[in-house]
């Protein structure tokens, strides 16, 4: 079979991925001329990007696929225990297409259906408008105070761990406002030497998150108690549960582990 004509197909049901089962417990993304499942009428196929030379292709199932010899679907976070990073980020692409597409169906000014024009643009018949996959920023901090780190629980968090004060970025605000504000608003603590660290792609289901390093510049915790149910500064030494390697909060936390006496630089070097 000739590659040149074959896709990647990113097939969801909500944020369940189909994998194919290969040998050795290795799943991975379906490499097909044509979709490996049936695709119902008036399901849209998107086209994404290109991965290793071949197109990537999307779409939503309205019902998941039941696990088989072939087949079995996952959450897309958990697929990344499974699949090459490459892999791991299209798919994270794919499903904030889908997730667009699923909730632009409709002209946000007048009603009127929607008609996709180009991969990541519909426009409205009636107005004109048109409309492309909006993207939440999120910010990261990681406050420093002396040998030690501070790291919360957030009630909406689906497990133990704790990790970096997170916040949305509010219209007519900066990054570095944003940082001040969410880690004043959630913890009641000011912070200086606002420094960038990175950022990320996080589409749980459309966002990305923006890192950043902090040092604690005084005042007392106190929580904001429908956001966090814990929250404290931690030592090397005696660090809680952390969050999963593919996050950017667990990278920034791995920096500060490793790196004790070095301070954070405008372009991310020690």
């Amino acid at each position: 079979m000739n590659q040149t004509t074959q896709s990647w197909w990113f097939i969801f049901y909500k944020d369940q991925l189909l994998l194919e089962k290969k040998e050795d417990g290795i799943y991975a993304i379906p490499c097909k001329e044509s979709s490996p499942i049936v695709i119902k009428e008036k399901t849209t196929v998107h086209n994404i990007t290109t991965l290793e030379g071949r197109n990537c292709k999307a779409f939503s199932l309205s019902s998941p696929i039941e696990e088989s010899e072939q087949w079995v679907m996952i959450g897309l976070r958990a697929s990344y225990e499974y699949l090459p990073l490459s892999h791991y980020q299209t798919a994270g692409k794919a499903h904030e297409i889908l997730h667009w597409d699923r909730n632009s169906r409709f002209c946000s000014a007048c009603g009127t259906p929607m008609e996709q024009k180009e991969s990541i643009m519909k426009r409205c018949p009636k107005c004109d408008r048109e409309v492309y996959p909006s993207i939440s920023t999120a910010i990261l901090v990681l406050v420093r105070k002396k040998d030690s780190l501070l790291l919360v629980h957030a009630r909406n968090f689906k497990g133990t761990f704790n990790s970096l004060v997170a916040g949305f970025l509010e219209t007519g605000e900066t990054l570095e406002e944003c940082v001040a504000r969410e880690v004043k608003e959630e913890t009641g603590l000011d912070v200086k030497n606002i420094t960038y660290f990175g950022n990320q792609p996080w589409p749980y289901p459309s966002g990305l998150m923006v890192g950043f390093i902090a040092d604690y510049a005084g005042g007392e915790i106190n929580l904001q108690d429908e956001e966090l149910s814990s929250g404290d500064f931690y030592t090397r030494d005696n660090l809680p549960e952390l969050p999963r390697k593919l996050s950017l909060a667990r990278k920034m936390i791995d920096w500060w582990i490793e790196h004790p006496n070095e301070q954070y630089g405008i372009n991310g070097l020690g």
